[in-house]
């Protein structure tokens, strides 16, 4: 099946790229559509589909928090100490509410 200057250069706008017509008149995409068709061919009945080619497992590790309890230090990086004797960092409004 071979394709014409004028289908490929509807397919690069349909897929919005640019492509100059010096490369266009160099494009072997046939080549691609036939090795597409052969894939196509192939009988895959019955064959599970993959969600990656790896057969490993990602190893799993216990979820441990590891630098809780510091709550004081966080919040002496507060420019203002408006909010953190209560445990918050105060900031400027910035959205009128009702």
């Amino acid at each position: 099946m071979a394709f014409s200057k004028q289908q490929l250069q509807k397919f690069a706008d349909l897929i919005k790229i640019e492509i100059s017509d010096e490369k266009l008149a160099n494009m072997n995409i046939d080549s691609v559509v036939e090795w597409l068709d052969k894939l196509q061919k192939i009988d895959t009945a019955g064959v599970t589909p993959m969600l990656s080619p790896s057969e490993h497992k990602s190893p799993m590790r216990e979820d441990v928090v590891t630098d809780g309890n510091i709550r004081d230090l966080v919040m002496a990086n507060t420019p203002d100490n408006a909010g953190t004797s209560r445990g918050y960092f105060a900031v400027p409004k910035v959205m009128e509410g009702e």
